[in-house]
């Protein structure tokens, strides 16, 4: 398909409506097609802030098995299985709590 290309073609600017020779004219970021005293490029606060990525899992991760539970790890890992490498069977806790007293009239 052929398009209009000499001297007489013009265009409608899409910001001010006033007309410009079709070849003066420029097209801006965002597909709008503006005389030249109107065009501008893309800001780089338009452009978005790259995210950093995220960590990821280990794939089949294992406990050190020289850790006997007392390196004062955030977890511990206990083994039920005699004295076992991984730590030492836990002591059975016992725990009581009270809120106060109620009375219903």
């Amino acid at each position: 398909m052929a398009f209009a290309s000499d001297k007489r073609a013009y265009g409608i600017c899409d910001i001010t409506g006033f007309r410009y020779r079709l070849r003066d004219m420029k097209k801006t970021w965002n597909g709008l097609l503006v005389g030249p005293d109107q065009w501008s490029k893309k800001e780089a606060q338009l452009d978005p802030v790259p995210v950093p990525v995220d960590p990821q899992a280990l794939r089949d991760p294992r406990p050190d098995p020289s850790s006997d539970g007392n390196d004062n790890n955030l977890f511990t890992v206990y083994s039920g299985v005699g004295k076992g490498i991984l730590g030492v069977n836990p002591d059975t806790v016992s725990m009581t709590a009270s809120v106060g007293t109620v009375t219903i009239s």
